[in-house]
């Protein structure tokens, strides 16, 4: 009963001392869609995407009522770093939906202003804002209306004559008229506490990272990361630390204080399969404001731990060669680093030849039809000097031009003539190791991993490139770090869609990670070398650019994006196509609009993929 009233009287109590609007709240993901058009369309980085920030503490004075309930003390601020923009999950700061709608969009034009990106580095938070305001209503004076609107409803929502503690008031009166013209306050007056937060700026201190690298991720994801959470992928603040003492100490005698610390660390075994501990972990980071992480190397007894080394020579696929360097992009030096990753051609070791799977037969053969009908496509050509047909819109042209007098040069027939299809299709499939995750699907019974999708995909692909006589070649790739990008080779263009390919097929298995510049750059040079005039190169992924190294983040964003680029400058046409649902969080700003598609339901891949094909082609085709 205690526990009870205790629930009732927390749940009465933040709400009474909530001060926002809920009923009016407008979510993020509603709106990212549009605010994504919207912040690159006035100049902001393309490179970044728009994620959820995480609430922050605040330092500001917090009345009676926050602190009886214990909240009151985050808040949700936009800000952006070389990766992301940084918006509220949610905002609900004004009574009406429309004004929370239009913060959100005057939040991105304030971070996406080309002239504000880097201005004022040294100066406060005040005056950087005030700066930021001024510059972003100066370049886009479409936006004042929206502005004075939102500015006028802030400060409506509080008066600074109501408030009893007079440097409180002094500052807000000050905050506001920095809102009110930006420019006119160049520092707040004197005050025991922080000023409140304003949820028209940017974050006065940003919670970035510190002191975390990435040298000692050798121990990564297992398949179980193929599943991930659904929800919103937060930034967090973080700090390295000592692991802390376990000596036994009784609960008894425990401080409050250190319980309390101590309580916030959590065994995190990147090999554990305990999914209660992934839960804990969760809550505790949504309980914290930073989290300190530590190693800890100590034994823990029967556990089986999954470590991404490559297998032994023996058990391995073969290598092609002695491995072919290729650069990488460096997009904050805008260099391109020489011989920096190593591409290492191979072959499936224990493949045998095998037929197409029985599942898949009836498919093939309907795709088959359709694509052998693309080797007896003719066209008819015109205003031929002969022919099967007399032409006749050229006959009554040269009628016409006998009557008026002109000469004539006695193209008078048609000529039916087979089509040649001169095209070379190059696909690249991502076989890293997210392809071992679970494709979920309406019978259970039916459910497969990624890596089966893709292999049926390759089959079904084959079958019908081998019908229409298009030269192709299929290859895979994963990669662990820059010096080891696998590269499989199931067919080649010099060879023969046969059953010793089919064997190679049925052979891959989900590998490593993805260094997906490297593997674009190898495959653009296979490609072009082909004589076709028209060069198709198709890539299939579950996911984003990713490695151990520094690869993850941005760094892979831009280098997929550069060697996308240099493989249009060799005439060839990129096409990605993919089944990640944050696809269109970064694969516009890597292959454009036009140049990727998003498959809702992985399972129709293999169906999908073989006319997707033939709608690319046909347009190339025709130009």
């Amino acid at each position: 009963m205690e526990e009870r009233v205790g629930q009732i009287w927390d749940k009465w109590i933040t709400k009474l001392a909530y001060q926002g609007y809920p009923e009016a709240a407008v979510q993020l993901d509603d709106v990212k869609a549009a605010l994504g058009v919207f912040y690159r369309g006035l100049g902001g980085d393309s490179g970044l995407t728009i994620s959820a920030t995480t609430p922050t503490l605040h330092r500001a004075r917090r009345n009676w009522l926050h602190r009886v309930a214990g909240t009151g003390s985050k808040v949700e601020l936009a800000w952006y770093d070389e990766r992301c923009l940084y918006l509220p999950q949610r905002l609900d700061v004004f009574p009406q939906a429309e004004l929370n709608r239009e913060l959100y969009f005057w939040l991105a034009a304030l971070a996406g202003t080309p002239a504000t990106a880097e201005v004022h580095r040294g100066m406060n938070w005040l005056v950087d804002n005030q700066s930021r305001c001024q510059q972003t209503l100066s370049l886009y004076p479409g936006l004042r209306s929206r502005y004075r609107r939102l500015v006028d409803a802030f400060i409506q929502q509080r008066d600074p004559a109501d408030l009893k503690h007079s440097g409180q008031a002094a500052v807000l009166s000050a905050v506001y008229q920095a809102l009110r013209e930006p420019g006119s306050v160049t520092e707040l007056p004197a005050d025991d506490f922080a000023p409140d937060p304003v949820p028209l700026w940017l974050h006065p201190n940003p919670p970035r990272a510190e002191g975390l690298r990435s040298e000692d991720s050798g121990k990564d994801r297992d398949s179980s990361q193929g599943q991930s959470k659904q929800g919103e992928q937060r930034r967090r603040q973080a700090e390295r630390v000592e692991k802390p003492e376990e000596n036994g100490t009784t609960l008894g005698v425990r401080h409050e204080a250190d319980l309390f610390s101590y309580a916030e660390f959590c065994q995190m075994d990147r090999g554990s399969e305990d999914e209660d501990d992934l839960d804990q972990a969760e809550s505790i980071a949504n309980d914290i404001d930073k989290m300190s992480v530590t190693q800890d190397s100590t034994p823990v007894a029967s556990r089986i731990k999954f470590d991404l080394d490559l297998p032994s020579a023996e058990e391995d696929d073969i290598p092609l060669g002695d491995g072919i360097r290729y650069p990488e992009w460096d997009y904050k030096r805008q260099v391109l680093l020489p011989d920096y990753s190593c591409i290492i051609p191979m072959q499936s070791r224990n493949a045998e030849a095998s037929d197409l799977p029985a599942h898949l037969q009836t498919t093939a053969r309907r795709l088959r039809r359709q694509f052998e009908m693309l080797t007896n496509r003719s066209v008819r050509l015109r205003s031929q000097y002969d022919g099967d047909e007399l032409d006749i819109d050229a006959y009554l042209q040269h009628r016409t031009a006998l009557a008026t007098g002109k000469g004539d040069d006695g193209r008078l027939y048609s000529q039916k003539r087979r089509l040649q299809r001169d095209m070379s299709c190059l696909l690249l499939a991502d076989l890293s190791l997210s392809t071992d995750a679970w494709v979920g699907t309406q019978n259970a019974e039916d459910d497969c991993q990624v890596i089966d999708v893709i292999r049926d995909s390759l089959y079904l692909f084959s079958e019908s490139l081998h019908a229409s006589e298009d030269q192709f070649a299929i290859h895979g790739f994963s990669s662990r770090r820059r010096e080891h990008v696998r590269f499989n080779c199931l067919k080649d263009f010099g060879e023969t869609y046969n059953d010793t390919v089919r064997g190679r097929i049925a052979d891959i298995s989900p590998g490593f990670y993805t260094r997906m510049g490297a593997a674009i750059r190898h495959a653009s040079a296979l490609l072009a070398k082909q004589p076709a005039e028209k060069k198709l190169l198709l890539i299939v992924t579950d996911g984003k650019p990713n490695d151990l190294d520094r690869y993850e983040g941005r760094h892979g964003i831009e280098d997929t994006r550069k060697a996308i680029q240099e493989a249009r400058s060799m005439g060839l046409v990129p096409f990605c196509i993919t089944i990640d649902e944050q696809a269109n969080q970064y694969l516009p700003y890597l292959f454009g609009r036009q140049g990727y598609t998003f498959i809702h339901r992985a399972t129709q891949l293999p169906k999908k993929l073989p006319q997707l094909y033939l709608k690319l082609t046909g347009k190339l085709l025709e130009h």
